[in-house]
């Protein structure tokens, strides 16, 4: 039992960290400074749906696979070996965080590089479809794969330890974590904030927000480490 709720805590705590990481609220909040100038508020809605589902779908299909992969693999559970590797990176992340995941400067600047940024920027100005509006999602969740492919394979290792009846319902909710800012961002717009306004925030807690992420993937380092490393011991 107590390992059960370990492991719900680990795939809840994983996936709160992933909700922390801002790629995706980022690419949203130029899909509606493109959109908002282009089309009426009922068409804007339709492409922040389906931007939304685009990142869902490919955050879900992330954690099948890879859960898929480590059962085929190590039979259901990673050794401590690998999990120790795991535990390393993830501080070395949480470092990364802290360090150089937002560019310093009056800005609410990403790592990434100037190339990747200036993609996902043309595809939203460039959006004007369902379909389109999907694959940006996914790209969007694509891009931040460097910071949260780990956290994918953390959660897909603890799910697979929980019972089979749970195993859907935490890829689920996992899924639902992840892309719980965007989904707020979208209903905070139709209240009635502006992008501006939801801008001017990020900007003001930028430093706020990168602390929290990267205390997020240091305490989920530590976590791993005594329930899944030391007590597999």
């Amino acid at each position: 039992m107590i390992m059960i709720r370990s492991d719900l805590f680990i795939v809840l705590l994983t996936g709160f960290v992933h909700a922390t990481l801002q790629l995706g609220i980022g690419a949203l909040l130029l899909l509606y400074h493109a959109s908002l100038g282009k089309h009426v508020k009922r068409k804007t809605r339709e492409l922040v749906t389906n931007y939304i589902f685009g990142n869902a779908f490919l955050t879900a299909l992330a954690v099948s696979a890879a859960s898929f992969i480590i059962f085929v693999i190590f039979q259901g559970q990673m050794n401590p070996a690998i999990l120790t590797i795991v535990v390393g990176i993830l501080v070395a992340l949480a470092i990364s965080v802290w360090a150089f995941y937002y560019k310093w400067g009056k800005s609410t600047e990403l790592w990434l590089p100037k190339s990747v940024a200036n993609f996902i920027n043309k595809r939203a100005e460039l959006t004007e479809s369902n379909t389109e509006s999907f694959a940006l999602g996914m790209l969007a969740c694509f891009a931040e794969a460097p910071f949260t492919m780990i956290l994918v394979i953390v959660a897909a290792n603890s799910i697979l330890a929980l019972p089979t009846g749970l195993q859907i319902l935490m890829v689920a909710i996992y899924t639902l974590l992840s892309v719980l800012p965007i989904i707020i961002m979208r209903v905070a717009v139709r209240k009635g904030q502006t992008i501006v306004d939801i801008q001017k925030w990020r900007l003001k807690n930028k430093n706020f927000l990168r602390v929290i992420s990267g205390l997020g993937f240091f305490v989920l380092a530590i976590f791993v480490l005594a329930f899944k490393v030391i007590g597999a011991v």
